[in-house]
């Protein structure tokens, strides 16, 4: 199903790197989607029955945990704008017999759901992808019912080191222009920065826990499957296959002499409650 309206260039941007991503997601070297998405649902501590509202949710990482927790009573709508994410997510709803999850396609900023609709909103690696991420989570926030609550996850410092440096160097011999200097999440990868962000929606009454993690590499291929699946696919699609196999190559001897076998994977979680009513 989808509401998808016209999208502006860097939604569509992000919606063609993830499809083209999609295909990679659930592999392995990839595990850290579903390790936090998992996560991020049992600090909600979802009660059965609940309702529950996940955006930019991927393929289910976790909209699917989060069905299980709330049970055949309760209900999760899954929102993204990579269709072919949100169908691999229903194959996999599918698989585990979740009856009780919907996926759609549309912009997590506009969907329209009436004030304090959803028990819990969840929102994981997806808030930093807007330009005002005040407007997002207040836009979130007023979709939560008295005693629910917002999760927003987002990465912490040093994502993907030390590879990511590595990537990044190779990528700027091979095409300056695509260095990425900046990265849209690195706006929030301190505490800080998080709790300010709550505070510029309007949010008092939230619990920012960093965590630090790491995504083991069996080989350094796996760091390319990491790369293939993640939002860095876009700069492979921009390099061309020439290119693309020159930074290739570069990385993963680096990461194979230097016996690099994992890279960092920290993150932040940040849990809001909305007072009970009365």
């Amino acid at each position: 199903m989808s509401i998808l309206r016209r999208l502006d260039p860097a939604k569509l941007k992000a919606q063609k790197t993830y499809n083209l991503a999609s295909a990679y997601f659930d592999a392995p070297p990839l595990g850290f989607w579903g390790r936090y998405g998992r996560r991020t649902v049992e600090r909600l501590a979802l009660n059965p029955g609940a309702s529950v509202l996940d955006v930019a949710c991927g393929s289910g990482a976790s909209a699917l945990p989060a069905a299980e927790a709330v049970g055949p009573t309760g209900s999760v709508m899954g929102v993204d704008l990579a269709d072919q994410l949100l169908a691999r997510g229903q194959e996999r709803a599918t698989q585990q017999g979740l009856a009780n999850i919907e996926f759609l396609q549309a912009d997590m900023t506009e969907l329209g759901y009436p004030d304090a609709h959803f028990d819990a909103v969840i929102c994981v690696f997806g808030v930093f992808f807007v330009s005002n991420m005040e407007s997002l989570v207040a836009e979130l926030w007023r979709m939560v019912r008295p005693g629910g609550k917002l999760a927003v996850t987002t990465w912490g410092p040093r994502i993907f080191a030390p590879a990511y440096e590595v990537w990044n160097g190779a990528v700027r011999k091979a095409r300056p222009d695509l260095s990425a200097a900046y990265n849209p999440w690195d706006r929030i990868t301190t505490p800080d920065a998080v709790r300010t962000l709550f505070r510029s929606a309007g949010i008092l009454n939230v619990e920012v826990e960093p965590t630090d993690g790491y995504q083991p590499l069996a080989s350094p291929g796996d760091f390319w499957t990491i790369v293939l699946g993640s939002g860095l696919r876009w700069t492979v699609e921009q390099l061309g296959p020439l290119l693309a196999e020159q930074v290739k190559q570069e990385v993963l001897e680096w990461l194979a002499a230097h016996r690099v076998d994992r890279v960092e994977t920290n993150v932040i979680y940040a849990v809001a409650t909305r007072a009970p009513k009365g």
